[in-house]
């Protein structure tokens, strides 16, 4: 099994903590993985992507073309990466902001309503989470008990009190993802 994501968005949506968990998770489950960011020079409000890989066999190269899944949390990231899915490939996204939803027909689409949710939620800081949350339920390719660990692993210990809250985030994530197509 090896899994290609690139998951991107705004700096400050959580985007590259978001991979640094998935990677984390990943060493957790004993796989091979890779995780590059790369943001701009303003990072809180620019643009920010990274590519996260995890595999059972040794990782060739970091750089990629073409994803298995996309994670996509603003337009201009659905303008740059929507190609870039794999045929058969995934796209979850958030449509908060995205004016020209994806429109292709040979990968799976999913819509998760992350910035809504984590404001029900009373803290928008669990935005990150809850799309985790959406995409482990439909690429189960992690466990749970796995991000947990990767959690512990990726916040300070000063932080290890809100890992209960991101746990929540994350299962609400997987309750609310839907198909588009």
């Amino acid at each position: 099994m090896t899994e290609e994501i690139i998951i991107a968005g705004f700096g400050g949506q959580g985007v590259l903590s978001m991979g640094k968990i998935l990677a984390y998770s990943g060493i957790m489950q004993d796989q091979e993985v890779s995780w590059m960011p790369s943001y701009g020079p303003e990072m809180r409000g620019g643009t920010a992507n990274v590519t996260v890989i995890l595999s059972d066999e040794r990782i060739s190269s970091p750089v990629l073309n073409a994803f298995d899944t996309a994670i996509i949390l603003n337009q201009q990231s659905m303008d740059k990466f929507e190609k870039t899915i794999k045929p058969g490939g995934t796209l979850l996204y958030d449509p908060n902001g995205i004016t020209h939803h994806p429109t292709r027909k040979d990968i799976k689409i999913y819509r998760i309503q992350a910035a809504e949710a984590s404001a029900a939620m009373g803290n928008t800081k669990t935005f990150n989470m809850i799309v985790l949350g959406a995409f482990l339920k439909i690429k189960p390719i992690v466990l749970m008990e796995n991000v947990e660990k990767g959690l512990k692993k990726s916040l300070p210990v000063r932080h290890h009190k809100l890992i209960p809250m991101n746990m929540e985030a994350i299962t609400k994530g997987a309750e609310i993802v839907e198909e588009v197509a």
